[in-house]
This record gives C-alpha cells, sequence and structure tokens, in this order.
C-alpha cells in the first residue's frame, strides 16, 4: 500500500468524470478519434511499441513528449524525471514533502483537478496517458481517454515496484529507474549487514496518526515506509495477520500507550529534520509516552517518510531511517 506514516490509511487518490458527456464528445471529434487507444496526436509516422498494462497491450510512442497522468501516477512518473505537461491535483501536505525540482516540474504541468476535466485533458493534445485511481472511476472514462490518446492504466492493487517498472517502461525513463533501483538495492544491503544483529534480535513497533484521527488515538502502523523496512530489510515490526485489516485501521486511545514496554524500539513520524510531525506531537507529549522504558532509554526514534510508491521516495526514507538507527545506545 501507497500510506505516507502523517496522513490517512488509505492514500489512493481517485479520479472521476466531471465534464459533460456532450461537452466532452465535441472536443473528442475536434481532436479525432482511434482505434483500440492508439490516438491521433502527434506523428502518424512516429515509432510506436507495445505495454502491457492492466487495462491490456496497449500501443504507445516510443518516445513519448507529452504525457498527462492521472491519479497515483503523477509523483512516481515525476520521480523519475518524467515531465508530464497535465496531472491531477495533490495534497498540499503531499507536495511539501517532494525535494524542490520535482515540486518545480508538478507545479510547471496543467493541473487537471481532482476529478478528471476531459476537455482539459483533450486540449493538451497529450500522445500517451497514464492512470491509477479506482477501477470503477476509470470505467466511467475509459473510452473517452482512449480517443485522446494511448491510455495506460493500472489498479490500486499494482505493488509500488511493479507501477514504477510499468511507468517507466511507457513513459521512456528506464534509465532514470534503472538508477533508482541500483541505489536502492545497495542501500537495503548495506542495511542489512549494518543491522545484522538488530534484524535478529530487537522488537521493533512502528507508531503512527492520522490528520484524520479521533483526539487522544493513535495507530500501530503497519503499511506505508514501516513496509520497506519490514519486507525489504527485514525488522521485525508487528503486522496484521494474512487475510486481516491492518493493524493501522484500529484507532488505540494514548492509554493504551502503556503496552508498548514490550518492544526494544519504537519508531514514529518525523519531519525531514527528525521532529514528531505536527499531528503525531500529541503523543510523545504524554506522560505515558514519556515513562515508556524504550523512550526513556533513547530508543524511540523519529523517522521522515515522504512516500512508499516511488524508489527516490522510498530511499529518502531508508535514509532517515539509517541515521535514526544510528543514534540507538550501543549495547552493553
Amino acid at each position: 500500500m501507497s500510506t505516507p506514516m502523517n496522513t490517512t490509511p488509505q492514500r489512493r487518490r481517485g479520479a472521476a468524470l466531471t465534464a459533460a458527456i456532450l461537452s466532452v464528445a465535441l472536443v473528442l471529434t475536434a481532436c479525432g478519434s482511434a482505434d483500440n487507444g492508439a490516438g491521433t496526436t502527434g506523428d502518424k509516422a512516429a515509432e510506436t511499441r507495445t505495454i502491457k498494462a492492466g487495462n491490456g497491450d496497449i500501443k504507445v510512442p516510443a518516445s513519448p513528449q507529452r504525457v498527462v497522468t492521472i491519479g497515483n501516477t503523477d509523483l512516481p512518473f515525476i520521480d523519475m524525471g518524467g515531465k508530464p505537461v497535465g496531472v491531477t491535483e495533490v495534497a498540499e501536505s503531499d507536495l511539501a514533502l517532494l525535494p524542490e525540482d520535482q515540486r518545480a516540474t508538478f507545479q510547471q504541468a496543467t493541473k487537471l483537478g481532482q476529478e478528471v476535466d476531459l476537455e482539459k485533458v483533450a486540449s493538451l493534445k497529450p500522445d500517451l496517458i497514464l492512470v491509477q485511481i479506482p477501477d470503477d472511476e476509470f470505467k466511467k472514462i475509459e473510452q473517452q481517454l482512449g480517443k485522446i490518446a494511448p491510455t495506460a492504466y493500472w489498479g490500486l492493487d499494482t505493488e509500488w515496484k511493479a507501477l514504477a517498472e510499468a511507468l517507466a517502461d511507457a513513459g521512456n525513463v528506464k534509465d532514470a529507474l534503472t538508477k533508482q533501483k541500483s541505489d536502492f538495492e545497495g542501500r537495503v544491503a548495506k542495511m542489512k549487514q549494518t543491522y545484522a544483529d538488530a534484524i535478529a534480535n530487537t522488537k521493533f513497533v512502528n507508531l503512527d496518526r492520522y490528520a484524520s484521527s479521533d483526539p487522544g488515538t493513535y495507530v500501530i502502523g503497519d503499511i506505508g515506509c514501516v513496509e520497506i523496512a519490514q519486507d525489504d530489510i527485514g525488522f521485525n515490526f508487528p503486522k496484521a495477520a494474512a487475510g486481516a485489516d491492518p493493524l493501522a485501521y484500529t484507532n488505540l486511545p494514548f492509554e493504551q500507550l502503556a503496552e508498548l514496554s514490550k518492544y526494544d524500539v519504537i519508531t514514529y513520524p518525523a519531519d525531514a529534520q527528525g521532529k514528531a510531525t505536527e499531528v503525531f506531537a500529541p503523543v510523545v507529549e504524554t506522560n505515558t509516552w514519556k515513562a515508556l522504558p524504550s523512550v526513556q532509554a533513547g530508543k524511540s526514534l523519529g523517522v521522515f517518510c515522504p512516500g512508499n510508491n516511488s524508489y527516490g521516495a522510498v530511499l529518502r526514507y531508508l535514509e532517515s531511517l539509517d541515521k535514526a538507527l544510528a543514534t540507538l545506545p550501543a549495547k552493553k
């Protein structure tokens, strides 16, 4: 799942049809139409290739020049150096976590709204459209998008690494992805070696809190960036049983913080400077938190998670986690 540590448990941005069908039909007629989602924008003689997407085999330009991203494809494509001409809206809190150059790229693109304005999409004359939104929302606009340009779609159940591979292939940014994957694999391998003892002998727990959380509550976070620490590196964090809802879906009262004394190390959401996020701050201000053995022993770690749906963001998380772990007191 793609979930930052300081927002909501389901960070899945959707899109829906807003423009009137009649109005959209007029725009699409003016732009032309195509069979099988091939589109007509750009040079018809341009080289094409076929990619596999969630909506089938799609013929796309070999080197697309005018890419529109919709839903969860916005930031991962930009993270790999893509420069979309149109993007859907992203929460300001998410934009604030981006590196300056990526934020500038997003701001320069035409905003399509939180819901897809098909007239605006058509006016951009894209040669490729990349989409990840809920299935039912995509079905509402699939045919219209396909008439504008080749449209590659992936469902929300697509794992983030698979989505990155697919976007890099479709959007012709594979060189950037190759570099990011190499950096990621190198970082993971190094952390496995550096923290081999902690991986084998330490009981971690990751806490979180959302802007929508009830006052006086927190959650045990088992989705988002912590999945990287757990699944890719091997740290021992609690997680839900197979088939059950994530632990992160259950709000717990502050009074239950005392039960965390059975864990050796606590991680929690922090900003880039390591300070508890504004949303999580009420937790660390409680006397129950301050009395926890791990907190008193300097084993509570604020970790920065800018997102877990692209390699660049994950690398920034791992860098923060690495720095935090390095501060743990040495075993006596």
